[in-house]
């Protein structure tokens, strides 16, 4: 079954895993997500996004340790996660970011906008939150 045709709740939970620890949340993007048009991007984006514009994490770590590289529909779901949490005062901070999102990042000066961390675990321990 191709993304397109699966339904938007189906999309977000094949592509996206979203984890609560407290009032921190975790979201964890499938390596599938590098190879998905920017159509499915933005289907399972608004499914992912819309319990936390709901009930806003304080801090959300995106896991991108399964993920070796995304294109601008990434990009533009990364910002619309961004915006939820830092109007609740928070901090989106990414985690597991290879050598290659890093450069995409610093391209972009996005790098300046989110903390980077090797592991999850360093960004849980950061934002003061533990697993």
């Amino acid at each position: 079954m191709s993304a397109e045709s699966k339904t938007p709740q189906q999309m977000a939970n094949e592509y996206f895993q979203v984890k609560r620890h407290g009032d921190m949340a975790v979201l964890v993007p499938s390596p599938e997500v590098e190879h998905l048009s920017d159509t499915a991007i933005n289907t399972a984006a608004q499914m992912v996004l819309a319990p936390l514009k709901e009930d806003p994490p304080t801090n959300l770590i995106v896991d991108l340790s399964g993920v070796r590289y995304f294109g601008s529909a990434f990009i533009a779901f990364l910002l619309r996660c961004h915006l939820p949490v830092k109007q609740q005062g928070g901090e989106l901070v990414l985690a597991g970011v290879n050598d290659r999102i890093r450069e995409l990042l610093k391209t972009t000066a996005l790098d300046t906008l989110w903390a980077l961390y090797d592991t999850r675990r360093e960004a849980m321990d950061a934002l003061g939150g533990s697993d």
